[in-house]
């Protein structure tokens, strides 16, 4: 006879589980006292809010392909956990939040801290549900699992009674983790598509999604080469493919580049690959006709409920992403001088940022940056204009990461790159935040020194809320209000957390400080002295203000 907490640890193990993130509440001490006896098995990572910890389940789900776990109480530790759950969402990754309730002969009165959370997250989570007795844990432990990594991936919700968490139970925790294989294009499929490349003149692959195993993109990026056929990267999955590659041709998304929207809207037929045509990617839905794009659309995913959700394609596969590329290796096509272009306009983007007027330049930090970073670094980044540095101007080789989030969370760099740096404490990270950024999670710290996890993290400080000051100064041309911030001293924070800490004043301070950062056994916060001005790499507020590009 187990308890019920014991028995939802047991299943958790069994099903391969060794990080959970959280903060502790009384409504799941059975879990916790569960979680204690096997903590030698599985780290239990002591976060300082529940957001924080929600946003690390995310991104541990997005880096690893399995499920991050995420356990909090009820009410507030509920509602402050669902930045996570929305981020997942929308990043398609898998992800568990386990949920404190109160216990079921006090539900509906609206007790202390009550929630209905079938109501709370049924909009946002794959499955939402509340485990009504302690010997059927193992069957939702299971099917949350499974949920969660299948089809579109995403986060599931699970109600935790605090009456059956103590109830006993004498059922046998899950020992099956359900390995769900991808669905495969048919023979039919693969000839029709084919057969609509033969006739393609401006053929663009646009490939977007997480969990691409190294396997599928190896044949992707071997199809688009000996094809040569432009690739471009949905909204956030720059990582996912070889930049470095010749065919690899840029991002759509936030700062779309000019020359990528007309890729977009002048192809003549367009591979979409495990993606979702979410806003950024679309730039507001304005690239493609909705629902019937003008170019040809050939749409994969493993989710048939994506197929047709927005646009309605010309041919629809349901196929998981490495599946389809793995028999795409077999079709062939030609496109050298259309490619050609698409990725001299890449390079070119790449090469000519102007010098930035501040007084450190992040034009030249990034070069900088793309000289020194080892080939497997992980970047982080939460939202904020200071995101186009890290999502436009760092290259990302075949081992290199970068965890951002599609759902614009402020404050997911840092606990992205925690929980990145407690699943490869061998690798560099390195957190981009701004200094508005920095603030919504900054008190994360602690967990990371904590739990001996300490990235490097540069804040790109600018005194502003970039992106909303440049949408002010857009709109209503110089009535700044609410936009401006004043910060603590974020040197002496960082050291108060036990990380080596520098202010960078000047561009020329950046390379040695950076060495120092890198050498630091603490982790190190480099503290960047940004002006306002330069608010993003090609316009400067006064440029904005007054409508000029």
């Amino acid at each position: 006879m187990k308890s019920g907490g014991q028995l939802l640890v047991d299943c958790l193990v069994e099903l391969g589980s060794t990080t959970t993130f959280g903060v502790p509440g009384e409504s799941y001490l059975a879990v916790l006292d569960g979680l204690y006896e096997v903590r030698e098995q599985v780290k239990f990572v002591l976060c300082r809010n529940e957001g924080g910890a929600a946003l690390m389940a995310a991104a541990y789900g997005k880096l690893t392909g399995l499920p991050g776990l995420c356990l909090v109480t009820r009410g507030p530790g509920a509602t402050n956990a669902s930045i996570g759950v929305h981020t997942a969402a929308q990043d398609s990754v898998p992800m568990i939040l386990f949920v404190g309730q109160v216990a079921t002969h006090m539900q509906g009165r609206e007790a202390f801290q009550e929630l209905d959370y079938r109501a709370v997250f049924g909009s946002v989570a794959k499955w939402v549900t509340q485990i009504d007795s302690a010997d059927r844990i193992p069957e939702v432990i299971a099917r949350a699992w499974s949920t969660a990594i299948s089809g579109r991936p995403g986060p599931v919700v699970i109600a935790l009674p605090e009456d059956k968490l103590t109830t006993m139970s004498s059922a046998s925790p899950v020992t099956n983790q359900v390995l769900v294989h991808e669905p495969a294009a048919t023979a039919e499929a693969v000839q029709q598509v084919k057969e609509m490349l033969s006739t393609a003149e401006r053929p663009l692959l646009l490939y977007g999604g997480c969990h691409w195993s190294a396997e599928g993109m190896n044949c992707l990026q071997q199809f688009a080469e000996a094809s040569r056929m432009p690739v471009v990267s949905a909204f956030r999955y720059i990582d996912q493919f070889d930049n470095f590659s010749s065919v690899y041709s840029g991002e759509a998304g936030v700062g779309m580049y000019p020359y990528v929207k007309q890729l977009i809207s002048t192809a003549d037929l367009i591979l979409a690959i495990n993606v979702r045509f979410g806003e950024m990617t679309t730039d507001g839905y304005s690239l493609l006709n909705v629902p019937e794009p003008s170019q040809t659309l050939i749409h994969v995913h493993a989710s048939d409920t994506e197929i047709g959700k927005i646009y309605q394609p010309d041919l629809g596969i349901q196929a998981g992403p490495n599946a389809f590329a793995k028999a795409l290796v077999a079709v062939k096509g030609d496109w050298q001088v259309w490619c050609n272009d698409a990725r001299s306009a890449y390079e070119e983007a790449i090469a000519n940022v102007p010098q930035q007027p501040s007084p450190v330049d992040m034009t030249a930090v990034c070069k900088h940056l793309r000289s020194v970073l080892p080939d497997d670094a992980i970047i982080t980044n939460g939202a904020g204009n200071f995101t186009v540095w890290p999502g436009k101007f760092i290259q990302y080789g075949r081992a290199a990461r970068l965890l951002a989030p599609q759902s614009g969370a402020m404050g997911y760099g840092l606990p992205a790159a925690i929980a990145a740096k407690i699943e490869h404490p061998d690798r560099t990270v390195i957190c981009f935040a701004g200094d508005g950024d920095f603030q919504m999670n900054c008190q994360e710290l602690a967990t990371a020194m904590q739990a001996d996890a300490q990235p490097v993290v540069l804040v790109i400080n600018n005194g502003i809320y970039g992106t909303i000051r440049a949408h002010q100064e857009k709109h209503y041309p110089a009535r700044v209000f609410g936009t401006t911030m004043e910060s603590p001293d974020f040197v002496a924070l960082a050291r108060a957390y036990g990380f080596y800490a520098q202010r960078v004043n000047t561009t020329a301070e950046f390379a040695d400080a950076f060495d120092r950062a890198m050498a630091s056994d603490s982790g190190a916060l480099l503290d960047l002295n940004i002006a306002a001005e330069a608010i993003t790499p090609f316009q400067t507020i006064e440029s904005v203000r007054s409508g000029r590009d």
